[in-house]
């Protein structure tokens, strides 16, 4: 296969969440219009894909992850004919286009669901998904203890017709998004079918959203901890590489073929490498070093790691420093506990953010220099903190309702960016009144891509910089790595006559003699490294 057809193997990936990227209409909501408006920005920022999160139509349950038809817009986004002049106007400037697809579950306004809410027990309409009697007196309590994703239980009890309690069914996820039954013949068949629906239109790549879920233990046992590999009631079954090895037949089919790309968070190793078969997903989201506290043999252990098994599949890394999901850089790197999870999440956290800052940009600069693909999460190029005093009655995340307000959730990292000017919306709607749909911090103009353009130093300079490196540099395309010892508070390695380091410790470092600096993540003492600061180099003689 041509480099062309690998393109997935060095892209640089941008995460659009279209509902806070820029809104075209004025309605204070993201939009397909928004991102149109933006594809000069794409090309000047160096991307060669946008990834979307769900735009299909939705009750925005869970931001879109609550799918109600995969084959139309939902109508605060646009239109079916909108997206499909984005996907072919963004491939005529060089930018290929991925979507999101949940096979796990749908919305309960899908009209499966709704069709099986109205269905007796027993009936094909509920076979789809996982109805179930309850157990103890009455079927009063649910089937299993299992654990929700989004804290709370994982079974909802139903109402028969007369007005009695029904059977229960399971949802992993909140109560809105009810878990799909993949040994069901029609729901194999309606995916495989959505796979074409998109393809055939021009998406380059499926990111496939909680990829290792999907098949469930029919047994229903519970989870005790004792199973075997492969055999846990609800997560990383055997039977799920099933699933994936006829979805990469149909990806294959092109005659450029699609891209598959999983969203695997499963702490095995081998188990997460299984995913990467050469005959199942191309590539997948590489989490442990997104979670990784900011300490140099914590990152040089997961790089370690994640190569090895990526290596050993023939199947290129990812990587990547958050998405929607997490909490921003810039205010992880500048907390105490600099790593991330989401049972650690909570409110009131003490947090530096000219530190963050720092360690945003040098963990950005170190990521950029790793053979293989960057994910860039749309704002995180503009430096964006996480936004931790919304009002309560603007969350809008399952996280945060069914943790009893315990959890702030993922709003934060969701709030609508901006681009210009020195008052809210900041450029996000082209009218200059418009409340946006989450509130954004008065301050968020010194944040403003049109300001950040003005100033060499700013982080959407860095980015421009690094990603242009990417393209133009032929030893970052290739796959050579080889460390280098500075230290055990340094990462440095070289990739032909391409050098990095990271500076992770609490004092400066001497640069080698034999380098010709020509990037930094930010200003250092002249002749050293100070602390928290990545440089890119090249050989000017052996180090």
């Amino acid at each position: 296969m041509s480099e062309q057809q690998e393109w997935w193997r060095s892209a640089a990936v941008y995460e659009v969440y279209p509902r806070s990227f820029r809104d075209g209409d004025g309605d204070g909501i993201g939009d397909l219009a928004g991102v149109r408006a933006a594809l000069p920005y794409f090309v000047s920022l160096g991307i060669d894909a946008l990834w979307f999160t769900p735009w299909y139509r939705s009750p925005l349950a869970d931001g879109g992850y609550d799918v109600e038809d995969y084959r139309q817009i939902d109508p605060a986004f646009g239109t079916l004919e909108e997206a499909e002049a984005l996907i072919r106007e963004a491939r005529e400037v060089g930018i290929r286009t991925i979507i999101d697809l949940v096979p796990n579950h749908v919305s309960e306004r899908h009209p499966w669901f709704v069709e099986a809410l109205a269905s007796p027990p027993g009936s094909e309409a509920r076979k789809r998904f996982w109805f179930h009697p309850g157990r103890g007196e009455g079927g009063s309590e649910p089937p299993t203890r299992w654990k929700n994703n989004f804290g709370g239980g994982t079974w909802t009890r139903t109402t028969d017709a007369d007005g009695e309690p029904g059977e229960w069914y399971l949802h992993l996820f909140s109560s809105e998004q009810p878990d799909l039954n993949w040994t069901h013949p029609d729901v194999a068949r309606e995916h495989e079918d959505l796979l074409r629906f998109w393809f055939d239109r021009g998406v380059a790549g499926i990111r496939i959203d909680s990829a290792a879920h999907i098949m469930k233990d029919p047994a229903l046992p519970e989870d005790d901890g004792s199973h075997a590999p492969g055999r846990h009631p609800n997560l990383d079954r055997d039977e799920v590489h099933a699933v994936y090895r006829r979805w990469r037949e149909i990806a294959d089919g092109y005659d450029e073929p699609r891209v598959l790309i999983g969203e695997v968070w499963i702490p095995d190793g081998q188990r997460f490498a299984r995913y990467l078969a050469p005959d199942e997903l191309h590539t997948a989201f590489n989490f442990d070093l997104m979670t990784r506290a900011w300490r140099a043999e914590e990152y040089r252990e997961s790089i370690d790691r994640m190569m090895d098994l990526h290596r050993g599949a023939g199947a290129p890394c990812t990587w990547v420093l958050s998405n929607h999901d997490v909490t921003r850089p810039v205010t992880r790197f500048g907390r105490a506990d600099t790593g991330f999870s989401f049972e650690a999440k909570r409110w009131g956290v003490d947090t530096d953010l000219a530190l963050g800052r720092g360690r945003a940009h040098a963990a950005a600069l170190l990521i950029a220099a790793l053979p293989g693909s960057l994910y860039v999460y749309q704002g995180d190029e503009l430096g964006l903190p996480e936004v931790e005093d919304l009002r309560p009655d603007e969350l809008q995340d399952p996280m945060y309702f069914r943790t009893g307000g315990e959890s702030p959730g993922r709003d934060g990292c969701r709030v609508p960016l901006p681009w210009a000017g020195m008052r809210r919306p900041f450029g996000f709607s082209p009218d200059a009144g418009a409340s946006t749909w989450l509130t954004q911090p008065d301050d968020w103009y010194t944040y403003a891509a049109e300001r950040q353009e003005q100033d060499i130093d700013s982080t959407l300079s860095l980015y421009r910089a690094s990603l242009r490196a990417r393209r133009e540099i032929p030893d970052l395309r290739a796959d050579d790595f080889e460390w280098l010892d500075l230290g055990d508070d340094v990462i440095a390695f070289r990739r032909r006559q391409f050098v990095s380091i990271t500076n992770f410790g609490s004092e400066p470092v001497r640069v080698p003699p034999g380098l010709n600096v020509f990037l930094a993540s930010d200003a250092s003492s002249r002749g050293a490294l100070d602390p928290d600061r990545t440089i890119w180099a090249r050989v000017a003689a052996e180090v």
